[in-house]
Parts: C-alpha cells; sequence; structure tokens
C-alpha cells in the first residue's frame, strides 16, 4: 500500500477510536493522497455539518429547520444594495411537504422524499451560486455570511434526502441503513484529472460500494452526477426539468468519502436491480454506459482496515461504534496530521465558517 491513514474519531465524552485505511496503488490514489496531505498541512478546515451522512444525529425536523434559516436570510438580504434585483423565495420547508405520507415499507408509499421540493431547493442553489467558470452575480457581490448560506442549500439538500433515506430504511430493513462519511474540506484545491489513468478508477462497478471503501469525494459544491439525477428524478429525459448541473467529473481534490453501510449481496437483489435500470436509463438517453468520460460511480482510493479497527468485519457491530463516536478529533498519514478540535453544534461554528469562506 502506498500509505497508512489513521481517522481519530471520538464520542461526546472526548474517547476516542482509531480507524484505520490502507491507501491503495493507482494513478488516482498517488494524486489523491498529495492532494490530502496538502489539505493537513495547510490546516484546512473540515466541514463537520456536512459530514455524517445517513446518520440521525442531525434529523429531518432539523434538517428542515436549518433550510429555512438559510432561505430566509437569502430572502432578507438587500440585494438591492450591491445592484441586483431581490431574489425570490416562496418555499418553507416542513417534515409535511418534504416527506410522502402512508405506510412504511416495501412498495409502500410512506417517508419518501417530495422531490419537487429539492429540485426548488437544488434550482435556488444553481441560481444563486451558478456554475464552475461561471459563477452567480449573486454570490460574487454578497457578503461571506449570505455565501455561507448559498452553499447550505446545496449541502443541506443533500444531506436531508440521505437522512430521508436512513429514515425509511430504519422501519423495515434496519440493516441497510445507507451510513456515509464525508470529508469535505472549506476552500479545498482541485486538480484535473488525466483521461488515460485516471478514468480506470471510475464506473459501474463502482456503483455499489462496500463497507469500508474510500473513495474520492466528487464536485459537492456545483453539479450533480448522472447516478444522482437518476436517484433523485427517476425514469425521466434528460432535459431542463432535472436539473441545470448534470455535469461529468473533471477534477480531484483531497476530499473522501468513507462507505459504512453493509456490503450488498447477490441476495440483494433490489441494489442490482437499480444498476441495471440506471443502464437502462442512460442508454434511452442516448448516453454508453461504458464511455470512461461519464466518469460513472465512485472512484476508489483506499479501505478501512476493518479488522485492525474494530477487531470484525461485521457491519452492525462497526455501526455500533462509529454511532457513539460521531466526531473526528484528527487525521494522520505518515507526511501530515491534522488536529480538528471543534464539533458541529459549537454554538460559534457557523461564525468560523463564515469567516474562513474566500
Amino acid at each position: 500500500m502506498l500509505d497508512e491513514i489513521t481517522i481519530t474519531l471520538r464520542d461526546k465524552w472526548n474517547v476516542k477510536h482509531d480507524v484505520f485505511i490502507d491507501v491503495g496503488h493507482s494513478s488516482l490514489s498517488e494524486k489523491w493522497l498529495i492532494a490530502l496531505n496538502k489539505l493537513l498541512k495547510n490546516n484546512l478546515h473540515l466541514e463537520k455539518n456536512y459530514h455524517w451522512i445517513g446518520f440521525q444525529e442531525r434529523h429531518l425536523p432539523l434538517l428542515c429547520d436549518k433550510i429555512n434559516d438559510s432561505l430566509n436570510a437569502i430572502k432578507s438580504f438587500d440585494w438591492t444594495s450591491v445592484g441586483l434585483s431581490p431574489y425570490e423565495i416562496t418555499e418553507h420547508f416542513t417534515i409535511d411537504n418534504t416527506i410522502t405520507k402512508g405506510d412504511v415499507g416495501p412498495d409502500l408509499p410512506g417517508a419518501y422524499v417530495e422531490h419537487d421540493m429539492f429540485n426548488h431547493l437544488h434550482r435556488h442553489f444553481e441560481n444563486l451560486q451558478g456554475q464552475a467558470g461561471n459563477i452567480s452575480p449573486y454570490y460574487k457581490k454578497v457578503n461571506k455570511e449570505i455565501r455561507w448560506h448559498i452553499r447550505q442549500l446545496n449541502l443541506l439538500c443533500h444531506e436531508f434526502e440521505s437522512c430521508a433515506l436512513s429514515f425509511r430504511k430504519l422501519h423495515y430493513a434496519p440493516e441497510w441503513l445507507q451510513y456515509t462519511q464525508l470529508f469535505c474540506f472549506l476552500n479545498t484545491p482541485t486538480f484535473n484529472l488525466d483521461p488515460t489513468t485516471d478514468f480506470d478508477a471510475f464506473g459501474l462497478d463502482t456503483l455499489i460500494r462496500k463497507l469500508g471503501d474510500v473513495t474520492m469525494g466528487i464536485d459537492k459544491s456545483v453539479g450533480k452526477s448522472h447516478w444522482e439525477v437518476f436517484n433523485d428524478e427517476g425514469d425521466v429525459t434528460l432535459d431542463e426539468t432535472t436539473t441545470t448541473a448534470l455535469t461529468s467529473q473533471w477534477q480531484g481534490s483531497g476530499d473522501f468519502d468513507i462507505r459504512w453501510s453493509k456490503t450488498p449481496t447477490d441476495e440483494d437483489v433490489t441494489t442490482f436491480e437499480k444498476v441495471d435500470k440506471f443502464v437502462a436509463w442512460l442508454k434511452r438517453n442516448g448516453l454508453d454506459p461504458e464511455d470512461p468520460s461519464l466518469t460513472l460511480g465512485h472512484p476508489r482510493v483506499a479501505s478501512v482496515n476493518l479488522l485492525k479497527s474494530f477487531n470484525t468485519e461485521d457491519s452492525k457491530t462497526i455501526q455500533n461504534v462509529i454511532n457513539t463516536h460521531l466526531d473526528v478529533y484528527q487525521i494522520k498519514t505518515s507526511d501530515a496530521k491534522l488536529i480538528l478540535d471543534y464539533r458541529w453544534n459549537d454554538k460559534n461554528y457557523k461564525d468560523i465558517q463564515v469567516n474562513l469562506l474566500h
């Protein structure tokens, strides 16, 4: 392996637990590790308010409140003071208008996300921030606090949808709860991917992630992948009614994700059927599922050494440990170390992030 990374987690009482990650040998793994070391050496800030995805610590009512806080801040800002027309927002998010009603279970209607609400939310984000290389004047001219709220629209959109999926699974298939730990750093520098060497890390086979997979984080600030659009919108035609920000991945960074969900098996027919439906959907939209330029899936760059970290490979036992250690205290490689002695629910956490924004 190229290196061993140690992630030190801690619980509410500062009791720590180390997770050990083995970095694989590939072109993308090497570039990712170099980028990660730079993040650690430069003391970049880990976005702990967008970190434990699918876990219930930040529950759905809390996320609705946070979405409304950011929408109200954006709506109330005096846009004319920076020479722009007022930005209209009419939505108010509640559990009643974001989650479908009814019984919860396979083929039952309850506890699905009301995607129309979140399509509107993501469209607000796209309008207010713009695209990579074409940033909106709303984002350029506004102060740091409103920029922070604009960013939250995107992060909270993804977080809510993931939290809702886990909430639904909790009712009828708790062993298949979708747990992902996102390591997204503020102001993360990026590097361009080399199609001849780096696209090999993508592909349909990487859509289904295993317990302990470490994948390079995709660009979460602007854009949706084909897989995200398919999951969010269903079997629809790719046009302006879905999103204005469907993008392939052409950049990488030191950001990364760890998958803490149970590894799907051949018995988990639903997961594999979903991939088959995705392939058919791509073809109906005139796309080749084998085209490497689509950068489908989650590029694997490393893996958790489960036995060394937990003395077991049993997903339930591992998840129980993670669920009681929902904070990252330190990240360490052989070349760098970064202590992250803050929590997402600190009273001054928002102010810290606002001050760090570019």
